[in-house]
């Protein structure tokens, strides 16, 4: 082998470039081409730069507005190019800024729908109550207008494979930080994790991307379980009726165990009565998490 390496070391390649009267063998501009494509190999292997910041807020406009129902829109914002990525981990949600009807300035979080894997674009759902300060905001926004973002923020920091499996408790919107967490899990496939959602509202038209959580049930059968529960159902209404129950979680949520994790997102008394359900079921601090 040495022998070989060194017969190669005195071949001369009789190839010459001239650039400015500096000769080049054959074997520098060999080397120089593998230079350049392994710089170009790993630069376009090299994870895109996302858009947001964590200290300075930076506007967005509005592309899309969309009434999903009396007081839900959603809200389609666009990047500064079609390939550009927001930047948000899975797990984590944004401050947006705006004004309410006095003028004065409010931020509120919130959790995009929308993943890394949407270019160009990042979407939010939210609930517009007649009262709230952002909700104002949002409900005057039109296309065109632009929304002050910055992030990212949160406490959960997800890692595939982190979890055997998670148990999901949402009520109203608070279904948006489930929904971005359980679509980065099961479209990124080598996550084999597995998700048990429970999911709480007044109506069947107070559910929010039903179309879309079932097609996870629909596409994932084996990974994703929905349970959806309501307070006042329907007629022939085959889910669960009432408020999130211990029987349920018993029932629809993976049983106490070191591998598996509990979340819970909804209004604070909802949040206070399933903690107290997971401690009387045997879940321990370490296995819940709050939103």
């Amino acid at each position: 082998m040495w022998k070989m390496t060194t017969t190669l070391l005195k071949f001369r390649i009789p190839w010459l470039f001239r650039t400015s009267g500096i000769e080049l063998s054959g074997v520098a501009v060999g080397i120089a081409a593998v230079g350049i494509a392994a710089f170009y190999f790993f630069y376009r292997r090299r994870k895109p730069k996302g858009c947001l910041n964590p200290e300075r807020f930076q506007e967005f406009k509005l592309v899309r507005k969309t009434q999903v129902s009396h007081n839900v829109g959603r809200f389609r914002f666009a990047l500064p190019t079609p390939t550009s990525v927001f930047g948000l981990p899975v797990g984590q949600h944004i401050i947006c800024r705006g004004k309410d009807y006095q003028g004065e300035e409010v931020t509120r979080p919130y959790t995009p729908i929308t993943l890394d894997s949407d270019a160009g674009f990042f979407e939010l759902v939210v609930k517009m109550y007649p009262k709230g300060r952002m909700s104002h905001h949002l409900r005057e926004m039109r296309e065109g207008d632009t929304l002050a973002v910055k992030g990212p923020r949160g406490r959960l920091k997800y890692k595939p494979g982190q979890a055997r499996a998670f148990g999901m408790l949402a009520g109203g919107t608070g279904i948006t930080p489930m929904f971005q967490l359980a679509r980065g899990i099961l479209e990124n496939p080598k996550d084999k994790t597995n998700v048990h959602l429970i999911y709480a509202n007044v109506t069947r038209d107070d559910i929010l991307l039903k179309k879309e959580l079932d097609g996870f049930a629909c596409k994932f059968p084996d990974r994703f379980k929905v349970y959806y529960v309501l307070s006042q159902p329907p007629e022939a209404w085959i889910g669960g009726v009432g408020h999130i129950s211990k029987e349920m979680i018993k029932s629809h949520c993976p049983a106490p165990a070191n591998d598996i994790q509990i979340l819970r997102c909804g209004p604070p008394g909802m949040n206070k009565a399933m903690a107290d359900h997971l401690m009387a079921l045997g879940y321990t601090p370490e296995m819940q998490f709050e939103f």
